[in-house]
């Protein structure tokens, strides 16, 4: 292995590095988008059942459930902004959404961009690994097989590393912000039914009707 990354040349170094990065990026998304995580189980029938009784909401409770988990943190949102109309809580909830998606999406990019440079990489490594091979046939002519052999194996080793690594940083990249397209639809999925158990809580009960008076017709 060590023989082989000698011969890829210099441009192994960035290589392995942005192979290192994306591989540590990986596992703390992996460890961080956990679903137990973002979207705790019953947490949303829980928070329904505290909209539902709007007026005996207590701050601290409110408080805690915004340092639960992302999807705490939206539905806290709402609830901060309960007893205002219901496009306006809509636009808080959206508002803190875009924030919440954010940070569910942090460093996807830096990921995405490794998928990207990998292969560029392992192209300007081939181009190095050319112009080494010409440079030799420029000076010692074609007869040197050792240095055509030289500058072709860093050519094929550098691109075949910088597949390596585009390629698993790809699939691993559009698995994961995948994975954040489904819990951002779901959080939304909760918020609607949050603002329909608000206009719940704040719809009067149905008036019984009254009972007619004896001897009236």
């Amino acid at each position: 292995m060590l023989e082989l990354i000698k011969a890829g040349g210099w441009v192994m170094l960035p290589i392995l590095l942005l192979a290192v990065l994306a591989l540590a990026i990986i596992l703390e998304r992996f460890w961080t988008l956990r679903r137990r995580e973002v979207l705790p189980p019953g947490l949303g029938e829980e928070v329904r059942e505290w909209a539902r009784g709007r007026s005996t909401l207590d701050p601290k409770h409110i408080d805690v459930l915004r340092g639960n988990s992302p999807l705490g943190e939206l539905l806290a949102a709402g609830l901060d902004v309960r007893h205002r109309p219901r496009d306006i809580i809509k636009e808080r909830i959206e508002d803190v959404g875009r924030h919440v998606a954010h940070r569910l999406e942090r460093f996807l990019n830096a990921l995405g961009t490794i998928a990207a440079v990998g292969p560029l990489l392992g192209l300007l490594g081939t181009v190095f690994g050319m112009i080494e091979m010409f440079l030799g046939i420029m000076t010692t002519g074609v007869g040197d097989a050792n240095q055509l052999a030289g500058g072709i194996g860093q050519a094929l080793v550098s691109t075949a590393a910088g597949l390596c690594l585009a390629i698993p940083a790809l699939m691993f990249h559009r698995y994961l912000r995948g994975r954040v397209t489904g819990y951002v639809i779901d959080m939304e999925k909760q918020a609607t039914q949050l603002l329909d158990a608000l206009d719940e809580g704040a719809s009067p009960p149905p008036a019984k009707p009254a009972r007619a008076k004896k001897g009236e017709a």
